[in-house]
């Protein structure tokens, strides 16, 4: 079993990290992704019925399909052929250039292996290329996504509470700036 573990794992390294632009082909795939995450994530956090929600307003194929033609930039990532995240950007303020990491979720399958830290970072690349002078994201008050966030250069910037249906998301927003 050991050995089988240190195949795999060397395995794994020879497959190459790559990236590209979603289209409303990927859809499906992104919603695979987000559904293997958001529960585990949010309901030891929320209860069943928010997440539930909240996962039919945001990640339903027609709401997908909205953010993509509202100008959501969706980036899947791949090691080989297999989809291990998304990301999607968004502009958040003309006036300052600032972009907002809308979403980020990986397969809790490949969480702790550099994916994510990985996937901002394509993400960083392509707002700078856009003129970005910083990015924010929101992220759940309770949720452990946000020490990582930090540690990839995140910082709090304020406290937001934003109603959804009869719920609420009471978020951190966080910035980082791009040099």
């Amino acid at each position: 079993m050991q050995a089988y573990h240190i195949f795999a794992v060397k395995f794994e390294k020879m497959m190459e990290l790559s990236y590209r632009v979603a289209t409303h082909k990927d859809i499906k795939a992104i919603r695979e992704i987000a559904n293997k995450t958001w529960f585990v994530t949010y309901e030891p956090i929320l209860g069943k019925e928010q997440p539930k929600f909240m996962f039919d307003e945001i990640y339903s194929e027609e709401a997908l399909a909205k953010q993509m033609n509202d100008g959501q930039t969706f980036i899947l990532q791949y090691l080989g052929e297999n989809l291990l995240a998304f990301a999607s950007y968004s502009i958040k303020e003309d006036k300052e250039i600032i972009y907002k990491l809308n979403k980020l979720y990986l397969n809790p399958d490949f969480q702790g292996g550099g994916y994510g830290k990985k996937l901002i970072s394509v993400v960083e690349e392509n707002v700078k290329a856009l003129g970005a002078k910083n990015l924010d994201l929101n992220v759940n008050r309770y949720n452990k996504a946000r020490f990582f966030y930090e540690k990839v250069g995140f910082e709090i910037i304020k406290e937001e509470d934003i109603p959804i249906g009869e719920y609420w998301m009471n978020d951190f927003v966080m910035r980082k700036v791009l040099s």
